[in-house]
């Protein structure tokens, strides 16, 4: 289908795109990659009446080491992760998730902050980042703030962030204790039908597809540092969750696929009671 028509603007910073967004408000929709807003666009599920195209602020594509945290701008690439040897050696679980998303075509394209921002509960690296702990600073027309993942994801393609605000940067823990992502899907390129990651041998563990917004497994979270051993935390992956039946899976599948992926991810995690 063809979308409806649109006004483009190409910002030339980030202060000029908060500029545009205070200007039209919500009317207005951030391009970066492009390949969750143009799809929706021309299913008409997303009519935005002007597009910002950021893609060109080459600024905001980096991967730092910064007071024990790495840092990286929204504009960084899945590609770009992918292949980071800081990322490799300092955050290990983002740096593989970001190889497992969609194709080649679609990890040269896609940033770290477009990711973020589209609130896909489907969408591996957000999840990723919610056991890692990490903190996005948003960019708006009175300076920059800080949010917590905890507090981000507000609601299925919904976030925190304000009309006039974007993405300019993720920060990350250093996290080189056991790890691992485990994702059930069809076919490689296809969106994870329920997916796990765990992160510091089990401190953090977070689900892909099991509701509205990525998700802690907080029950499971709970249960290993009161002492349960990793078979009776996985069983409880999918304590007090509602998630989504569709095509691929119903609710009780999703529930059944995520104590197993969990089980199988704090294993290979190395995770142990507490």
């Amino acid at each position: 289908m063809i979308p409806a028509s649109f006004d483009y603007q190409v910002a030339e910073s980030p202060e000029h795109a908060v500029a545009l967004l205070t200007e039209h408000g919500d009317e207005a929709k951030l391009l970066a990659g492009g390949h969750s807003l143009i799809p929706m666009m021309r299913f008409r599920l997303a009519t935005p009446a002007v597009l910002i195209d950021v893609g060109r602020l080459q600024d905001l594509r980096y991967i730092n080491a910064t007071n024990g945290s790495i840092a990286i701008g929204a504009l960084t690439r899945h590609s770009e992760l992918e292949h980071s040897k800081l990322l490799a050696q300092s955050v290990p679980l983002l740096a593989s998730v970001a190889a497992l998303v969609g194709d080649p075509a679609v990890r040269h394209r896609g940033t770290i902050g477009g990711t973020l921002a589209h609130s896909d509960p489907a969408s591996d690296l957000p999840a990723a980042l919610l056991a890692l702990g990490a903190t996005i600073v948003a960019r708006g027309p009175h300076g920059d703030r800080e949010i917590a993942i905890t507090d981000f994801f507000t609601g299925y393609f919904e976030s925190a962030l304000a009309d006039d605000e974007m993405i300019v940067e993720v920060r990350v823990p250093v996290s080189t204790g056991g790890w691992d992502y485990q994702k059930f899907n069809r076919r490689a390129q296809d969106w994870a039908i329920v997916g796990v990651a765990v992160a510091q041998g089990g401190s953090g563990v977070s689900l892909v597809n099991m509701g509205s917004t990525p998700l802690r497994a907080s029950a499971t979270e709970q249960a290993l540092a009161s002492g349960a051993s990793v078979a009776e935390a996985a069983t409880l992956a999918a304590e007090g969750l509602q998630p989504p039946g569709d095509l691929n899976a119903d609710a009780e599948f999703r529930s059944h696929l995520a104590r197993v992926l969990t089980e199988r991810a704090l294993v290979a995690a190395g995770a142990s009671s507490t």
